[in-house]
């Protein structure tokens, strides 16, 4: 079920008016809450009388200690759980990116009752695309070493930061908080294994989400090709919107227009 971005009413004093809503935010592979950075209180300011909520996966973040689920809707099952502990009722907004919008999508399919709509990030799936696009094989090497050898907390998110951002030098300020955050909760290599078998493995079904489904893609990502999302859009028939210039951090190279991308799908 598509949203067409451009043709709701702009935030209005009617965005006063009706209930709030609750937007459950899910980040990707190995990365936790902390990774939003400053997308967060900008979607915030944005959705004042919405409720933000972020969730990490098991494994990561506040998770960290937990095992990963070796199946995407596992995690699934993982965050409703998380959710409902919160007490957070009704239907929820999903709005994900890569792995995390593969979890958002399985929630979708599984219960769409408690699922008001996705706004889904530089993601991939099965059948839709091949390997060699979910994940771009310049970076398969540099998967190894990470995973094989040793390596410092900076070393790590310095090549995350370089393989995520096509902006690097643009977000030095965030190596330290990403490096704190991997000091205080380490992700296991085991649960980096089994999040990779997770996505590797999660088949999507043929038809789109039973809700408002909206994709957001970079044009020149490149640790997944912008060809996947363009796949998604094609098959579901949903709409895509892509930026010119961004990597697949979308949020953090360009936190300000995934936020007006929101505000225009969704009527603020």
């Amino acid at each position: 079920m598509p949203w067409t971005p451009g043709t709701e009413a702009p935030p209005t004093e009617a965005a006063a008016t009706r209930p709030p809503r609750n937007w459950v935010l899910l980040r990707g592979l190995t990365r936790e809450a902390t990774h939003w950075g400053r997308f967060v209180p900008l979607l915030a300011q944005a959705l004042p009388h919405d409720r933000i909520l972020t969730l990490d996966l098991p494994g990561n973040g506040h998770l960290h200690a937990q095992a990963s689920p070796w199946s995407v809707p596992a995690m699934a099952q993982a965050c409703r759980q998380a959710l409902a502990a919160q007490g957070v009722r009704g239907p929820v907004h999903l709005l994900a990116m890569s792995l995390g919008a593969m979890v958002a999508t399985a929630w979708a399919h599984s219960a769409p009752e408690e699922v008001a709509g996705c706004v889904l990030i530089n993601t991939s799936m099965r059948p839709f695309s091949p390997v060699h696009h979910r994940m771009q094989p310049q970076h398969w090497p540099t998967l190894a070493r990470l995973l094989l050898w040793p390596h410092t907390p900076l070393q790590i998110e310095t090549t995350v930061l370089r393989m995520t951002s096509n902006h690097p030098a643009a977000h030095a300020e965030v190596l330290p908080q990403w490096v704190l955050a991997r000091q205080q909760r380490p992700v296991r290599a085991a649960n980096v294994l089994r999040q990779l078998a997770a996505a590797a493995r999660y088949r999507a079904p043929p038809t789109p989400p039973p809700v408002p489904t909206l994709l957001l893609a970079s044009t020149h990502d490149r640790l997944v090709r912008c060809a996947c999302s363009r796949a998604l859009a094609r098959a579901w028939r949903c709409a895509l919107v892509e930026h010119p210039h961004a990597g697949h951090d979308l949020p953090l190279d360009d936190p300000q227009w995934v936020v007006q991308q929101v505000l225009e799908a969704t009527g603020g």
